[in-house]
């Protein structure tokens, strides 16, 4: 990877939409309005799984995890974050507890888990699956589900567990989940019936309305949900001299999308470091849990009793947004373009965040800038200062390159999540 921390970097050789499937289905707009109107089935299949048992399975992830594992069921997820001396986010992703002894984790963390096996003394083993992942979410979703397994009992799942069901004649996974804020549910199972199951949803969906997700408009429940995700809100923490090692097993292993890290945007940072985010500055720090050691721990600690940044989602104000498109029609120099409804290219878009008119001012790092359609408002999710945090503050994002034309855009501090959030409702009044 060659990394330079200003000015434009080349892009990837695949687009967004290579991993999530075509741009768009119906189109963008019309999509973005199905998990809140009616439901949506998104394709996650690109994850990473790894299996991972034996008798030390449990102490293998809890001692390279900042969440504890002292209670874990059969059949519960946690959503697992590992972190670097520093406390910064390394990976994250999903592992569900299957049996005794069995788990399957989602995401880039089983690299890193395997990895930690090769250094320690533990009896246990990680292997690779290969899964196909499916979201169906939205306020129609529980009724496009019942139409295909009637006496699964999918409603007594509780939040961020599974329940076995059938879809198709096929032996199915459901995790309730909320990546949208909203009900919902990952269908998971094994790849080569995947085509099946999902053939079966769409018919099962469509007297509710149901859209297939494209890849234009993916990331923006994220957003507005606040799901801060690898590569586009923070850069993993892999890039320091002592993960030299594990970063060339974690390169060999990648696919061209997911080589990392390209980076565009005001923000000018001078370290690969200032990239990095703590699970705390991302909004995680009620998992982080001090019940064991882990790498991380002291440092996190710290930042649990005393945060100096936290996450907020900003709002853009419309007028300086036009302008930045106006300035493509008018001579000279004009702002680099903001895609829509976000930017589709595998970047980490950071525009430095400046308070009181001062642009040396900095206060917090914009990221996942992205344009809502339901709530026709530009938005980004931003790591802020916490004495700029309160919801109200005005703020300044600064769109544009370092050393190239740049864009003032007044912003105002709003809640993150942005959407109010559905997705713990209760199922059966739903």
């Amino acid at each position: 990877m060659s990394f330079t921390v200003s000015g434009m970097r080349t892009p990837p050789a695949t687009y967004a939409w290579s991993r999530f499937g075509a741009p768009e289905y119906t189109d963008w707009l019309d999509e973005s309005l199905s998990w809140k109107n009616t439901c949506y089935i998104g394709d996650w299949s690109f994850l990473w799984q790894h299996r991972i048992s034996g008798p030390d399975a449990l102490r293998l992830m809890a001692d390279h995890s900042v969440n504890t594992f002292a209670t874990f069921r059969e059949g519960q997820s946690k959503h697992a974050i590992h972190t670097n001396r520093a406390g910064k986010v390394i990976h994250e992703g999903i592992v569900t507890r299957y049996g005794a002894d069995d788990y399957v984790m989602h995401g880039r963390g089983g690299f890193w888990i395997d990895y930690r096996l090769a250094q320690g003394d533990y009896d246990a083993t990680v292997t690779r699956d290969d899964w196909f992942v499916f979201q169906v979410s939205g306020p129609t979703a529980l009724g496009v589900l019942d139409r295909l397994d009637a006496d699964n009992h999918l409603r007594d799942t509780r939040y961020m567990h599974v329940s076995p069901m059938r879809i198709a004649g096929h032996a199915v996974w459901a995790l309730r989940q909320g990546m949208a804020g909203e009900i919902g549910f990952e269908l998971q199972g094994p790849r080569e019936f995947g085509d099946a199951v999902h053939a079966a949803v769409m018919e099962a969906g469509q007297e509710f309305g149901i859209r297939r997700l494209g890849a234009r408009v993916t990331m923006i429940n994220h957003l507005e949900a606040c799901y801060p995700t690898i590569a586009t809100d923070y850069i993993p923490a892999i890039f320091d001299e002592d993960m030299a090692e594990y970063l060339e097993i974690f390169r060999s292993s990648m696919p061209a999308f997911a080589q990392p890290a390209y980076i565009a945007g005001s923000y000018d940072g001078r370290e690969i470091a200032e990239y990095y985010r703590s699970p705390v500055e991302l909004g995680w720090a009620r998992t982080v849990n001090l019940d064991h050691d882990f790498l991380g721990r002291e440092a996190l600690a710290r930042e649990k009793a005393d945060p100096v940044r936290v996450v907020r989602t900003l709002e853009w104000d419309a007028e300086d947004v036009q302008d930045v498109f106006a300035s493509l029609f008018r001579p000279g120099a004009n702002y680099p373009f903001m895609d829509m409804p976000r930017d589709q290219r595998g970047f980490m878009w950071a525009d430095k965040v400046t308070a009181g008119g001062d642009p040396e001012a900095v206060v917090g790092v914009a990221t996942s800038r992205g344009y809502s359609y339901y709530f026709r408002k530009m938005l980004s999710l931003a790591t802020v200062d916490v004495a700029h945090s309160e919801i109200g503050t005005p703020l300044t994002v600064h769109w544009g390159e370092p050393g190239g034309p740049q864009k003032p855009i007044r912003a105002v501090v709003a809640p993150a999540p942005y959407k109010e959030d559905h997705s713990r409702g209760d199922l059966h009044s739903a």
